[in-house]
């Protein structure tokens, strides 16, 4: 069973993705000032989970020229839509699979970057992303409110596979992978 905080971050996904479901690639270029489009926010969501889960946790080179495109502090692009929904797919699924051993212990630890332990903890990077997730989250959905876009999903959803229950991770971790 993952640990809590990765059922959360997992489930901050799925949020995102369902509140984005339709989007044209026309309306996901417009921009909204002072908001970013719709297709830098995927990028952007991506290019966190690279630069921790892929690249700091793994020691990969997936997507190399991402954080130039959509990264922090970088200027609003307007990258083709389903290339920003392709690389954000592969980056999340080679993510997983360093969410899949996160055991309380290692939530505790550090990860290393340029020989240096990086100052917040694995488990403040996991909420760190799934709180970014959320933000971006409200903010597509924002963005498609003022595009006009009709029937949009009911925020937050069915949580059904992200229930609270702290004692199930108690109950599981005698039985981690090791």
């Amino acid at each position: 069973m993952p640990h809590l905080l990765v059922t959360q971050l997992r489930f901050a996904r799925a949020e995102f993705v369902r509140c984005l479901q339709g989007v044209s690639a026309e309306d996901g270029v417009r921009r909204l000032e002072p908001m970013n489009c719709i297709i830098w926010i995927i990028g952007h969501l991506a290019s966190q989970e690279n630069f921790y889960r892929v690249q700091m946790a793994q020691g990969e080179r997936l997507a190399p020229d991402l954080h130039k495109l959509v990264g922090y502090g970088q200027p609003p692009s307007t990258p083709p839509l389903d290339e920003m929904w392709a690389v954000w797919g592969e980056v999340t699924g080679v993510a997983d699979r360093y969410l899949g051993t996160l055991t309380p212990e290692l939530l505790q630890t550090h990860l290393q970057w340029q020989g240096k332990p990086h100052v917040e903890s694995v488990g403040t990077m996991l909420l760190r992303n799934i709180y970014h997730y959320w933000k971006h989250l409200g903010e597509g959905h924002a963005i498609r409110q003022m595009l006009g876009h009709p029937d949009l999903p009911q925020f937050v959803g069915d949580m059904s596979q992200a229930l609270y229950c702290p004692e199930c991770q108690e109950m599981c971790a005698d039985r981690s992978p090791t």
